[in-house]
């Protein structure tokens, strides 16, 4: 049997997978109603689910269908009917439904209102649900609105709209949901590369020699990437793998759109390297300190196009390696190991994702990731790169657009000169104070500093740690508007003065199409699909913009757009960047900003052209006696959107607490044990599994894990919470499990 096959019994029958021909069928069968819409949606539609980026089922990287679980789990979202208004005539009996229960529910047809006092929401027109909101925005002192605008389905012409009508309204206080997912990578590599995205394209990974994934789970986030490392094997990459857990699916996955694979499986990683979780930047180090050591280090590329070596070398060759081994988890000897397969690669590509950005010190595990690019200057060639892989589809266009408290938009930070040259496009000068990031709104709104929160999407009690502070934050809120396709628990927390809910149309209805930006920066075009709509549902960007004429009458011109190509006709002047966004009409049309490679030759868009190393150090990571360190994980869900109660790839049910056998012994535990899991927050009640997770490390699912998570402890350069804690497990007495 060939050594990349997981063995011999067909489709892996009896293994812990994901059933990818059962969602195919399920999907058909919850789509039955539509079933021609449904398919111009998969057919001509570009995919709303993670950020690789399709042209109906196709992409730019292989040949052969693009299509996963995680599209055909949303289909449901974009083909549902609408609700029955009449569910929110009283919002009580819909508190004890899940989050899933309640977008079951339908698509929202009209525009709600619900004041205080009110049992709940009433259908209004959209004369008065405009007018309503108009009003209070008019009263308020623009630093007391923000916007946050968030990922899933949003197009970039929507992002820009949203942006460019917080600034016309006198405030910077929009942020969107890459907030809470790679602040820390656009921050650090900015601040190291001169870039905030991806080098490299995925057509990279194809032929390369090592890829790395950085705490990314690939396979249940990107499913399809299985199918680009599936190739890679093909042509002898080597696949290594640093995270606390030994995720199955980056171990062996079945491939389902390859023969081959979907029969007898692939296996993918040659190497884990099992650290501690929050260990990157010490493991980095040991891996650099060993490079050093041996003249492993590229010595002309760190020469002729980077900076700030030397002042690493210093600190790193007097870090002790018995520092370093208790910081990462890891012995000397796993660092050489990893150290010598970066040696023996000619081109290598890293991945990373939530597992290296959630952290307090996000931005310096993204500085050491580079650091350790440059280091043998895998950067702006072909087949190398540094990649901070997007879940979401619209998210990397999201800060790019101007959905961003410091930035106007992709390359123009907000500043004097910047608002200047924006007045000679829009007409009217941006302020030009930083605004207020997602985790700053709700501190303001919770001490009674905001007096409209608008927001397009995302839901902040699922999203942000410790739900209760944000409950109550979101209850102070005199006008809350919530703009979105579906019902979402946020909607039903009670209203301070009032609660608008605005419904919005998907990607696929909204007027003449619209764009999106995947993580190797490719624009693509998703053409308006024909088929029935929702009620009075209004694409996106233009609730954004009737808002704002409603606001400023006398200013309307300069915030009026009569569709999505004059929409994208004004993204082409205000960010060079995306020049040629506006020659794209039809399916299929795409380009690329900044070619398949950035910083190619070794130049980079700093000022003096040169990349630059960082000296950053292990953060103290002292895990007390009796205590584990908790991470969160995700399972069968799209960001906070639980869609099945199994996770496919562990086999775990969403109550699972993760711990390694080892400490469950040490516990005097076993698997299947009720469980409490505690810190000086909150408190958590589990079911005990087993899972192949690093010693001293645990793991539980996200959202429900935020009850754990401490608010205020966040990146300073980002403002990324830290969705880690330290926490106690102890068993559940039998009395108590029966209570």
């Amino acid at each position: 049997m060939p050594a990349e096959r997981v063995g011999g019994i067909p489709f892996g029958l009896g293994s812990t997978k994901p059933h990818n021909y059962w969602e195919v069928m399920r999907t058909a069968w919850e789509n039955k109603r539509h079933p021609l819409f449904t398919w111009r949606i998969l057919r001509d539609g570009v995919c709303d689910g993670c950020a690789l980026g399709t042209t109906g089922m196709r992409d730019f990287t292989m040949k052969g269908i693009h299509l996963c679980t995680v599209r055909l789990n949303l289909l449901p979202l974009n083909t549902m009917g609408p609700l029955d208004t009449r569910v929110l005539e009283d919002v009580n009996a819909l508190r004890s439904m899940s989050s899933k229960g309640l977008r079951a529910l339908g698509r929202l047809p009209y525009p709600m209102l619900r004041r205080r006092g009110d049992p709940g929401f009433h259908r209004i027109s959209w004369d008065d649900a405009l007018g309503i909101a108009a009003r209070r925005v008019r009263t308020s002192p623009p630093d007391r609105i923000a916007f946050f605008v968030t990922s899933r389905g949003m197009t970039n012409e929507s992002y820009y709209v949203a942006g460019k009508v917080a600034r016309f309204l006198g405030t910077n206080h929009i942020d969107n949901s890459s907030r809470p997912c790679h602040s820390p990578s656009t921050t650090g590599l900015k601040d190291t590369i001169g870039v905030a995205a991806s080098t490299c394209s995925y057509a990279d990974w194809i032929g390369s020699d090592l890829i790395v994934f950085f705490g990314s789970d690939v396979p249940n986030n990107q499913p399809v990437t299985t199918k680009y490392l599936y190739y890679a094997k093909k042509q002898g990459t080597k696949i290594a793998v640093v995270n606390p857990m030994r995720e199955p699916g980056l171990e062996r996955y079945w491939v389902p759109s390859v023969p081959n694979s979907a029969l007898f499986g692939t296996r993918f990683a040659d190497a884990f390297f099992p650290v501690h979780t929050g260990g990157d930047i010490a493991f980095i180090n040991g891996v650099l300190k060993h490079m050093i050591e041996r003249g492993w280090v590229d010595d002309a590329f760190v020469a002729d196009h980077t900076t700030g070596f030397e002042a690493l070398r210093e600190v790193i060759e007097h870090e002790s390696w018995e520092e370093l081994e208790r910081q990462s988890g890891l012995r000397r000897q796993a660092m050489f190991d990893f150290a010598e397969m970066y040696m023996r690669a000619r081109t290598a590509v890293f991945v990373w994702s939530m597992g290296i950005t959630h952290h307090r010190f996000g931005v310096d595990n993204v500085k050491a990731i580079v650091n350790l690019g440059l280091a043998r200057g895998i950067v702006g060639r072909v087949q190398c790169g540094l990649m901070p892989i997007r879940g979401h589809s619209g998210v990397q266009g999201g800060s790019e657009m101007g959905a961003n408290p410091k930035d106007f938009s992709l390359g123009f930070p907000v500043n004097d000169p910047n608002a200047d040259r924006l007045q000679g496009i829009w007409g009217f000068r941006p302020p030009t104070a930083h605004g207020m990031t997602a985790v700053g709104m709700i501190d303001a709104a919770h001490a009674g500093g905001l007096d409209v929160l608008y927001m397009a999407g995302g839901n902040f009690l699922e999203t942000l740690p410790e739900p209760e502070y944000v409950r109550e934050a979101l209850a102070r809120v005199p006008l809350r508007i919530h703009q979105d396709i579906v019902l979402t628990s946020a909607m039903l927390v009670d209203p301070s003065y009032a609660v608008l809910l605005f419904p919005a149309q998907t990607r696929y209805e909204q007027r003449g199409g619209g764009t999106q930006t995947s993580t190797e920066r490719r624009v693509y075009f998703s053409p308006e699909i024909p088929g029935r709509r929702i009620g009075e549902a209004r694409a996106e960007w233009e609730i954004f913009m009737q808002l704002a004429e409603r606001v400023r009458p006398e200013a309307a011109h300069q915030i009026h757009f009569e569709d999505g190509n004059a929409v994208r006709a004004e993204i082409a002047k205000a960010i060079p960047a995306y020049d040629g966004i506006e020659n794209l009409r039809e399916k299929g049309d795409a380009f690329q900003y900044g070619g398949p490679r950035l910083c190619e030759g070794g130049t980079f868009p700093m000022p003096d052209g040169r990349a630059r190393f960082t000296v950053v150090s292990p953060p103290d990571a002292i895990i007390p006696d009796g205590q584990f360190l908790l991470s969160t994980r995700r399972g069968k869900q799209f960001n906070s959107m639980i869609q099945g109660e199994i996770d496919p790839l562990l086999g775990a049910r969403r109550r699972d607490v993760l711990i390694g056998a080892e400490d469950a012994a040490s516990l005097k535990l076993v698997e299947g044990d009720d469980v409490l899991v505690s810190n000086d927050l909150g408190s958590y009640r589990g079911q005990l599994r087993l899972a192949p997770i690093r010693p001293r490390n645990v793991q539980i699912y996200w959202p429900e894990g935020n009850v754990l998570i401490r608010r205020g402890i966040v990146d300073p350069a980002c403002e990324m919470p830290d969705y880690n804690a330290l926490v106690r497990i102890e068993p559940i007495p039998a009395p108590e499990r029966s209570s």
